[in-house]
């Protein structure tokens, strides 16, 4: 019998492990950032933002095999069959050095034609891009192969090896900055060899650490013909909802451009940053979560699925509610605080992706329950389908003279149109019952926010924009919005539980 409450502390631990590191790594990042800004310069570190992302676009052909990768590997956990674990990640890795090959054919080809014949990049620099181009394919064929050993450290749950190695990649991508300013040879070919150095050894890390873990991530070439179809089926439908996805947001922000102008791509742009680092959260809670909710599924435990499909649903909204009331009802305020120059929109924009991405938080544990199934072929190919209207209706509505606010409504829209459609697909994929989805995940959630925004909404009507009702506005919402979640959001022994552990860790300190 699984040791549910086991499983419950693990997610914890593993969800503050990837919270340490988050917060570790977005701190070095942006001081990385302005180090190597400052001894590229301006036009070097364009050339390998530009350069670096055209052959990152290539990670469209992988994307799905890894999400296809990361799931095998998990079910395989789950069912507790060591051989075909052995099989599915022999073959995992199989399939990354062919498509990297692939990949590199087609880079050294196409991409390297591309680079030399339509980019807009200063003659006296070609020669630099060119090797930054190829340090750039290396480093992106190195990370292709290192899936298969990321994807089986999070499929062991394994958070603090994952942790560490990325805050050990940090440094180093730290040192390389410094060491670049001292640099004698020429910056921009140096910075890009040194990164693809500091990728292989990154690799070697992992594949060290699973070598020495995991019995199933010993390599030997396989070729098992009924495996390889099944994981590129799922891939293949998998691409459904993914396309879906991409053209969703930056279909619709070409269609922005299209009707807008640049300006507007702009303020697009300011919500999207804002988005990102408030979402940052929550996907760090699901890479703990997910693993849980395959391996109950793999190991037919269909009563703790179902509580981490409902609990995982409430806290992930839970958590982006009390990030998010602050900023919405202080969005202008923030902007004009953060920004010198603020772009028209900016505030409607960063206020509607809050709320769709609360709305998407929502879906994301059904769609690991969907994934896990394997079965995804119908649910593609509706729930895909569906989100693939997004673009065309957000070019009707633009194209008939609507504010360009409507492609995040639109976004809105479909999200709630797209999730009432998943609950009647999983009600027959995995017997998730719609009406107790409803009473405990949507009245759960409704009555909590329309509770939470009281206190926001009166401070915004008696005090005037200033950094004092700022700082009063996030403390009181924070502070409110805890108390509405633990005494009406959660249920007794949820409430009971945070409790007991927030006196413990009180009492350590």
């Amino acid at each position: 019998m699984v040791d549910n409450t086991k499983n419950n502390k693990r997610i914890a631990k593993n969800t503050l492990l990837l919270y340490v590191r988050m917060l570790f790594l977005m701190m070095v990042s942006l001081y990385t950032s302005r180090v190597i800004l400052k001894a590229l310069g301006v036009e070097d570190y364009g050339i390998y933002n530009v350069v670096g992302g055209f052959v990152a676009m290539f990670s469209i052909l992988s994307g799905n095999l890894n999400a296809a990768i990361s799931r095998f590997l998990t079910f395989e956990l789950g069912t507790g069959n060591t051989e075909r674990l052995k099989k599915v990640f022999s073959a995992s890795v199989t399939i990354q050095a062919g498509l990297a090959v692939i990949i590199i054919i087609v880079a050294e080809t196409i991409g390297l034609w591309f680079l030399n014949s339509k980019m807009v990049i200063p003659e006296e620099r070609l020669m630099a891009a060119n090797w930054c181009f190829q340090f750039s394919i290396i480093t992106f064929a190195v990370n292709l192969i290192s899936v298969p050993y990321n994807a089986a450290i999070i499929a062991h749950e394994k958070m603090s090896a994952f942790a560490y190695i990325s805050i050990f990649e940090g440094i180093g991508k730290l040192i390389i900055a410094l060491c670049i300013a001292l640099n004698p040879f020429d910056r921009l070919i140096s910075y890009a060899l040194m990164i693809a150095v500091l990728t292989w050894v990154i690799r070697m890390v992992y594949t060290w650490y699973c070598k020495k873990y995991f019995e199933e991530c010993n390599y030997h070439f396989l070729y098992d013909h009924d495996l390889l179809k099944e994981m590129f089926s799922f891939a293949g439908w998998n691409f459904i909802g993914s396309a879906a996805g991409v053209l969703r947001d930056q279909g619709g922000n070409v269609v922005i451009n299209l009707f807008c102008g640049p300006s507007v791509n702009a303020a697009r742009g300011v919500a999207v940053q804002v988005n990102t680092a408030i979402n940052s959260f929550v996907q760090n809670f699901m890479i703990a979560l997910n693993p849980q909710i395959t391996k109950s599924y793999a190991s037919g435990n269909q009563e703790y699925m179902m509580s981490l499909l409902f609990q995982g649903a409430r806290l992930s909204y839970y958590m982006l509610l009390l990030l998010s009331i602050p900023v919405i009802f202080n969005t202008p305020y923030i902007l004009n605080l953060w920004l010198s120059v603020v772009p028209e929109h900016s505030a409607m924009f960063v206020q509607l992706s809050l709320i769709f991405t609360m709305h998407e938080s929502l879906a994301a544990p059904l769609i690991t329950a969907m994934l896990a199934t394997g079965k995804i072929k119908k649910y593609q190919i509706i729930a895909g389908g569906l989100n693939l209207l997004n673009l065309p209706v957000s070019y009707l509505f633009l194209r008939t003279g609507f504010a360009p606010e409507f492609v995040f409504i639109t976004a809105i829209l479909f999200s709630i149109v797209v999730q009432f459609a998943r609950l009647l697909l999983l009600k027959e994929m995995i017997a998730l019952s719609i009406i107790d989805y409803l009473k405990n995940v949507y009245a759960n959630v409704g009555i909590v926010t329309l509770l939470s925004v009281i206190i926001p909404l009166v401070i915004s009507h008696i005090l005037e924009s200033s950094f004092l009702t700022l700082i009063i506005s996030i403390f009181l919402s924070i502070i409110w919005s805890i108390l509405i979640i633990l005494f009406v959001g959660c249920k007794k022994e949820e409430r009971e539980f945070i409790l007991l552990k927030a006196k413990q860790h009180i009492i350590k300190k």
